[in-house]
């Protein structure tokens, strides 16, 4: 791709006269575009800190096609959603604490779902500080940082999470494929002065299955579905995008959206920035070209 755009920026500047009239500028506009593409491929990942979620921090659960709860759920903190989907089932008994409420293909479970994807998106692509391929993170003690799985991760037993006293410390784990805690397993956070959970994200390539009395901490961005099996402690966000959320006696305490430093707005958008420096580039280029032909001729 980039000898591609190369080309035809290499084709512009030596064309004999390019002058900047408005159908050369539209000429110039899908040049741009790919460049934009190319330069946000190169760009430098951004910070952990920049996973916000957007209005999906409104939500304690979000889901892109049911919502399904067993037994007796208690959800604290957030909202619950499903969006293009419909279906909310289980509430009651499943009680959703005042005064949050639930949201079925609205408005705001879409944009909802629109910015969990965005944050998705922005944890996927950071650089990861360690690769965790293949181990188990139970027995773990982690600091924090980015941490990747090629492919499934799994969790037997404790997962420690040490924040070394800072409020702003995060977690972002990079799963390629499944997340999978055995019953009982534990996810416990320490040396951590903010709230349990708030900003540690779990970014899951397809499912996620909580195992029966797990005790979990952190928000779960599941590109497919999340199961909360019989008995699990939650504290964070079950965030799914196309599939189901299955909760079964689940008790879920989610940070209220502006402690996790959304404030409801989406995700900074930096596309757009790349888009004009791409054209800016461009019309350097042109101009840069036109400037030093006038001269040759006289004309400057």
């Amino acid at each position: 791709m980039i000898s591609i755009i190369n080309y035809n920026l290499k084709r512009m500047v030596r064309t004999a006269w390019f002058p900047l009239t408005s159908s050369n500028c539209l000429r110039l506009l899908p040049t741009g575009v790919v460049l934009a593409a190319a330069m946000s491929i190169a760009a430098p990942n951004v910070a952990a800190d920049e996973v916000t979620l957007g209005s999906a921090a409104n939500y304690a659960v979000l889901a892109g096609s049911t919502i399904t709860s067993t037994g007796s759920t208690i959800i604290n903190g957030g909202n619950v959603g499903v969006s293009p989907g419909t279906a909310i089932t289980g509430f009651p008994p499943a009680v959703i604490t005042p005064p949050y409420t639930a949201d079925a293909a609205d408005t705001a479970a879409l944009n909802a779902q629109y910015d969990l994807l965005i944050a998705s998106g922005v944890a996927a692509g950071l650089v990861p500080n360690q690769i965790l391929t293949g181990q188990d993170l139970g027995g773990m003690t982690l600091t924090p940082g980015v941490y990747h799985f090629d492919s499934s991760a799994q969790l037997t037993g404790t997962l420690t999470l040490n924040n070394e006293g800072n409020p702003d410390a995060v977690f972002v784990f990079q799963i390629g494929s499944t997340l999978t805690t055995a019953s009982n397993s534990l996810v416990v956070s320490i040396n951590d002065p903010s709230m349990p959970g708030n900003t540690i994200f779990w970014q899951v390539g397809t499912s996620a299955t909580l195992g029966t009395g797990a005790t979990f901490e952190g928000n779960i961005l599941a590109s497919t579905s999340i199961t909360a099996n019989s008995g699990g402690a939650i504290d964070g966000r079950l965030l799914a995008e196309t599939g189901a959320v299955t909760l079964d006696d689940t008790t879920l305490w989610t940070p209220p959206a502006e402690v996790q430093g959304s404030g409801g707005s989406p995700v900074p958008d930096h596309g757009s920035t790349l888009l004009l420096l791409s054209l800016g580039l461009v019309a350097v280029f042109a101009f840069g070209h036109r400037a030093h032909l006038g001269h040759r001729m006289g004309l400057g």
